[in-house]
């Protein structure tokens, strides 16, 4: 707790003392090879001195100690001070590289910070309840040691060395680069920061709390198009899908290859320094909904699974990028309309947490009949995407 501003803390130089002595738990400090060598040959002068009674080989011993403590005192102000928040720009795709970033500030008035290094995790996890412990003793022990190693084989680790003086009062920021091997929820965490500085007689390693977790999205996945499998029209609406009966401009998208330059907003455009296209109500026409079903009699391959979930992720951002997504459902649940970047990724978002369920998928309420894009196994590996019925779209 910090003091209140004016006022001086009272016994500081006991506490610093105390700190030094009896470090935190999440504090550690241990020799490193030359730190070893030093004790060692202070043990042996410290015997000479006292044996002999020489007042140089006191002088000499005095020296040595006061290196060790020395080293300890500037290792622990070199980490004094500092303040660190961590940040990881979402979203996050299997198989693709995520940036992890570290903002770096040195709070000290008067002292640099030096010679520093960061230790990042990021393993997957399961935001399911834990299991029941069970004793290992038993022959389910091996498969505990077998989740164990799962685990350890999963877990993604990394250093980020501090390579310049931080200044008192200066900010940096360190980047670390993973990538993600399947979907799911991940945990990003800074698990320690140490320091050799200054001597490299000792190692200090003080842990931290920081932690981030986020849901991997399904991997982006080849498809082809198949001609022919367009959206059904409502009876009435080719008529009105005519020059000057647009209806009612809704959204602005990004201007894509073979729109009609008529439908720039150019004053939008000149804001954002990149083409926009205006977004009617008739134009939803041909929009289609999306529906993912995850029973396990329809998908008894998990890799076929994972397939499905990828190209589902991948049409539903194609199609809101065109504007053609009009809703989405996953299992049983109700269709959510798909108006906004939030929405979509919503979806994404339960796309990554999605599980085969045992039992079969029944439409929710509201269950929209016509222009609902549906997954089907396509052989022993592929996914095919149909439309009312016609094939659409396959891996």
């Amino acid at each position: 707790m910090n003091p209140a501003p004016g006022k001086r803390p009272r016994h500081l130089g006991r506490r610093l003392l105390w700190g030094l002595v009896w470090p935190r738990r999440s504090e550690r400090i241990q020799p490193t090879l030359s730190g070893v060598v030093l004790i060692g040959l202070s043990l042996g002068i410290g015997t000479a001195a006292y044996n002999s009674a020489s007042n140089i080989l006191f002088i000499a011993l005095a020296l040595l100690l006061a290196c060790l403590i020395l080293s300890g005192v500037l290792a622990w102000l070199n980490l004094r001070g500092l303040e660190w928040k961590l940040e990881v720009a979402p979203p996050l795709r299997a198989g693709q590289p995520a940036e992890v970033s570290l903002d770096l500030a040195n709070g000290k008035k008067f002292l640099p910070t030096y010679a520093l290094w960061f230790e990042f995790a990021a393993a997957p996890f399961d935001r399911r309840a834990p299991a029941r412990p069970e004793s290992t003793i038993t022959a389910k022990g091996i498969d505990v040691w077998a989740a164990l190693a799962k685990a350890e084989s999963e877990l993604m680790k990394g250093t980020v060395h501090l390579r310049t003086r931080l200044d008192p009062g200066a900010r940096t920021r360190l980047d670390w680069v993973f990538t993600p091997a399947r979907r799911g929820l991940v945990r990003v965490e800074l698990r320690g920061v140490g320091s050799l500085f200054p001597f490299g007689f000792l190692r200090k390693l003080t842990g931290t709390d920081l932690r981030r977790e986020l849901p991997v999205w399904p991997a982006p996945v080849e498809y082809r198009r198949l001609a022919g499998a367009t959206p059904r029209r409502p009876q009435g609406e080719l008529r009105n899908a005519t020059v000057g009966a647009e209806g009612e401009m809704i959204a602005l998208r990004n201007y894509e290859t073979g729109d009609s330059h008529r439908l720039i907003h150019w004053k939008a455009s000149a804001r954002k320094r990149r083409l926009l296209i205006r977004q009617f109500s008739s134009q939803n026409s041909d929009a289609c909904s999306l529906w993912v079903r995850t029973d396990r009699g329809l998908w008894p391959r998990p890799e076929q699974f994972e397939t499905m979930l990828s190209l589902a992720a991948t049409l539903a951002q194609d199609l809101f990028r065109a504007g053609r997504l009009q809703a989405t459902a996953l299992d049983g649940g109700p269709p959510v309309a798909t108006k906004r970047l939030a929405d979509l990724e919503s979806f994404l978002d339960r796309l990554a947490e999605a599980e085969v369920s045992p039992g079969a998928a029944v439409p929710g309420q509201a269950q929209p009949r016509q222009n609902v894009m549906v997954f089907e196994p396509e052989g022993s590996r592929g996914v095919a995407a149909h439309i009312n019925g016609v094939k659409t779209a396959a891996t």
